[in-house]
């Protein structure tokens, strides 16, 4: 067995250490999501932390780590009346990316269910979990059904396994830990919402601390059972420090005036529900406990807050998680009273504890120079330069409907267009390919029944083969990339104008957003275009770029699509199953180099050839008008849209056009 890096070794991640920590001592808190940059030792800090919890007593031979003390009367391998007791180091279990529902949840064996009517059951990662860490990497980036499994598992402290009126229950007891990069995708606000506590985490900017990262991390490598050994003592004391608190923990009083305080807090930061409230009364009994006090003092509630708040302030999906800690010290302190608090001193008094002073979310916002005004047909160069514009700000987003790719795919789960997946309505039934996961129970019986009196039936079972079962065919919903292709030359920098066009873009990225897509940008002026996001399921890394998109120079739009056909041939490479819709935003117009009009036709047509999904919004304006964005839409194949027939009040016959465009290249 390796040895894992010393959780006390870690350098300049407090708020991280603590909320782990306070999870450790209170597990019912829910769990922590840990947001930030790669390389800043999420992943180090949750595997060492395993090595920290105290041993736990289990049932021997129990597949699900049942407690001696009060064994679970439904444990599919009880009951455990008189059973043995051992113990062991309490577990930590990594649940991959790619899992399946079957991985995570457990399977039941079909084919013995139905034959012999026996509970065959084979557990999978929650049980292995129970009473344990369950740690998920980039759980952004995990499917949205498993999310659900997974967090409904964690609440309600069981895991249910239903199929075809078979059921299994057990414990699932476990601290949950799950890391993020922001940048490769947001979770839904609901999901954000079932983590107990939120950290963001980045690297520290202090050239002496990032000395001491990598002095440590070298000596690690070096040499780890020696380095493990430097740091057993502080290892000891946080471990036995984990264990007093948690004897503390039922003693310690939250009185009534900071729960007043718990309660103003939540309300003043207008979070939903009632979440909230309970996860920060329980992190601040945890907090107190930790400290080795008996009440609770207007501090822990104010860290509380820090730790439980950020990700559910949120009011849209483009906000960055955050506190304004002016507003929660102004509302702890108009909250504080003088009932039976045992803190006289309002909240920010004295010194805080060290884990205060991490970063708590601020992000920068994009900055970009202003220029000269250009003009249209003047040479300017891509980006930056003479003729470059300040960027407009985005007019308000508005709702839109879906844009939906024609035909039915095979991509990963989301809610844009129609797709064979796991989940979603029956359509009929095909015989597995490897493991079965959905049962067909109606064509299982039909295979079967014929050969009942070939294979001798004589009981009431059916003798079922494994060539008899089925698995059923779903229809549900799938994600698309994508691809926005957004015009900035001069012809589009009216500031009224471009406002108007980045608010549309915003909408359909919004929309994007909440049908679970992936994204790309790719942006044309002066006399090139460049990529401004590679796809990504970060919708909010979209959004910020667009905001921060200059305008000005000649309009290459040829170059604006070719580029487009390049980001799209190297996707369908590195993920052939996920189709793409093509968003154009742009008046048509095309000015630069030799025959630019002719040079836009071949490109739009060399799109269409590969029947590519797209879709022309017309940002053309004034009362007189050229139609040239309706040309390029036949070109391409697909359909143009104006800027007010995007609104969801207008775009009702779009589909159908995209549809019906794409039937009739087909023909």
């Amino acid at each position: 067995m390796s040895t894992r890096f010393p959780f006390t070794a870690v350098v300049g991640q407090q708020d991280l250490q603590l909320a782990l920590l306070l999870n450790a001592v209170a597990p019912n808190i829910g769990g922590v999501l840990v947001r930030g940059e790669k390389g800043t030792a999420k992943s180090t800090a949750v595997r060492a932390l395993a090595a920290l919890l105290p041993e736990v007593e289990v049932v021997a031979g129990c597949r699900f780590s049942c407690d001696p003390a009060s064994p679970d009367p439904t444990c599919p391998d009880g009951p455990h009346t008189g059973a043995a007791a051992e113990a062991r180091d309490a577990r930590m279990v990594e649940l991959p990316v790619g899992a399946s529902e079957d991985r995570l949840v457990g399977a039941l064996d079909i084919e013995r269910a139905l034959a012999e009517g026996v509970k065959a059951f084979e557990p999978g990662l929650l049980a292995a979990a129970n009473r344990g860490i369950l740690y998920v990497d980039e759980v952004n980036l995990l499917h949205d059904h498993l999310v659900d499994v997974l967090l409904d598992a964690a609440a309600m402290g069981a895991s249910y396994v239903e199929r075809e009126g078979v059921s299994v229950r057990h414990a699932a007891r476990f601290l949950l830990v799950g890391t993020m990069n922001p940048e490769e995708g947001e979770l839904r606000p609901q999901l954000l919402d079932r983590f107990g506590l939120t950290v963001e985490v980045a690297a520290s900017r202090e050239p002496d601390q990032r000395v001491e990262v990598v002095r440590r991390r070298l000596a690690y490598d070096d040499d780890p059972a020696a380095f493990a050994a430097r740091w057993a003592d502080e290892e000891s004391a946080v471990r036995r420090r984990i264990v007093a608190a948690r004897e503390l923990l039922p003693k310690v009083r939250l009185g009534d005036g900071a729960l007043k305080q718990i309660a103003a807090t939540c309300a003043a930061f207008e979070v939903d529900g009632m979440r909230a409230d309970i996860v920060m009364a329980r992190t601040a009994t945890a907090l107190a406990a930790w400290d080795g006090r008996s009440d609770v003092l207007a501090e822990d509630v104010r860290q509380a807050a820090l730790l439980a708040l950020p990700h559910r302030r949120r009011r849209n999906p483009f906000d960055a998680p955050g506190l304004d800690e002016d507003k929660l010290d102004r509302t702890l302190e108009e909250s504080a009273g003088d009932d039976d608090d045992p803190d006289p001193d309002g909240p920010g008094g004295g010194g805080q504890p060290s884990p205060e002073e991490g970063p708590q979310g601020g992000d920068a916002g994009a900055q970009a120079g202003t220029g000269e005004d250009g003009k249209d047909g003047e040479p300017q160069p891509a980006a930056g330069g003479a003729g470059e514009q300040a960027p407009a700000r985005a007019a308000e987003p508005f709702r839109t409907k879906a844009l939906t790719v024609p035909g039915v795919g095979a991509g990963a789960a989301g809610r844009r267009s129609r797709a064979r997946t796991e989940r979603g309505r029956t359509t009929g039934a095909l015989r597995p390919r490897g493991a079965l996961t959905k049962l067909h129970l109606a064509a299982t019986v039909r295979a079967a029944a014929p050969h009942q009196r070939a294979r001798g039936r004589s009981g009431p079972g059916l003798v079922l083969r494994r060539d008899d079962l089925r698995q059923a065919a779903r229809e549900g919903r799938e994600g698309n990339l994508v691809l926005f292709v957004v015009d900035a030359s001069g012809s589009m920098a009216a500031r009224q104008r471009m406002s108007a066009v980045k608010g549309a873009v915003l909408s359909l990225l919004l929309d994007a957003y909440q049908r679970r897509d992936k994204v790309g940008l790719v942006t044309f002026r002066g006399t090139a275009a460049e990529v401004a996001l590679p796809p990504t399921s970060s919708v909010d890394a979209a959004a910020a770029r667009l905001e921060s998109l200059p305008t000005g120079g000649r309009t290459p739009l040829a170059a604006g699509l070719l580029k487009a056909h390049d980001v799209l041939r190297v996707e369908r490479l590195r993920d052939p199953s996920r189709r793409a819709l093509l968003v154009v935003v742009t008046d048509g117009r095309a000015t630069g180099g030799p025959e630019p009009v002719a040079l836009a036709g071949r490109a739009a047509r060399l799109l269409g050839a590969e029947s590519v999904a797209s879709v022309v919004v017309d940002c053309e304006s004034g009362p007189v008008r050229l139609g040239l964005a309706g040309r390029l839409a036949e070109e391409l194949g697909g359909t143009a849209v104006t800027l007010e027939e995007l609104r969801a009040d207008a775009i009702a016959g779009l589909v159908r056009d995209v549809r019906g465009t794409t039937s009739r290249r087909a023909a």
